[in-house]
């Protein structure tokens, strides 16, 4: 944490929040980073093509690291787009918000959503994944940050997944009140430890 700093973030995700073909500082979560500066230190662990197997992996070392107040996890739509089965996904995003809790933090964890060409059934199947992990550890749900503009021109790459340099600050903007949210909920937390 920097010298300023006093409460941290983390956000495990994929190519969403890994500013995929654009430059970092343009990102959501560079621009959550300077709102957020200098009382809050944003750590961006977001890895293109990430998993939630990778991001389980990962965290345990992450949070030993830069030990978070809070830890966004959005992960989910590699393993999705690998047809990766939902009890694979619920088992894998579990032992990451356990391992969190356990560390101290607080967990927000983003809902993903699935294209549709991946059958109804299976997006069901796993898309309720993430509503049951948050009320099972209850835990922030955040709405999935592209669902209410993905389809305006301009805010995916010709790929059809990935955001736009003009979509990051509607990204931004949607995720930011949640972030707050935790962030005040985590020193609320600490001031009835002291």
């Amino acid at each position: 944490m920097s010298a300023a700093a006093n409460q941290t973030v983390l956000v495990m995700g994929d190519s969403l929040s890994d500013a995929y073909r654009l430059p970092l500082n343009v990102g959501w979560v560079a621009e959550l980073s300077q709102a957020l500066a200098p009382t809050t230190e944003v750590i961006n662990a977001s890895i293109s093509g990430e998993t939630s197997a990778g991001g389980a992996l990962r965290l345990p070392s992450l949070l030993n690291e830069h030990e978070p107040d809070v830890v966004i996890i959005i992960l989910g739509g590699n393993d999705g787009l690998r047809a990766l089965h939902p009890d694979q996904l619920m088992a894998n995003l579990a032992e990451m918000i356990e391992t969190s809790l356990a560390s101290g933090a607080l967990v927000g964890l983003m809902q993903v959503r699935l294209p549709p060409n991946l059958g109804p059934a299976y997006i069901e199947r796993f898309e309720s994944v993430y509503p049951t992990l948050a009320e099972r550890y209850d835990v922030s749900l955040i709405p999935f940050f592209l669902v209410d503009f993905f389809d305006e021109e301009g805010m995916l790459m010709d790929d059809g997944i990935h955001p736009t340099q003009k979509a990051q600050p509607r990204m931004y903007e949607s995720i930011r009140p949640h972030v707050a949210r935790l962030l005040s909920q985590s020193k609320k937390l600490e001031a009835s430890d002291e």
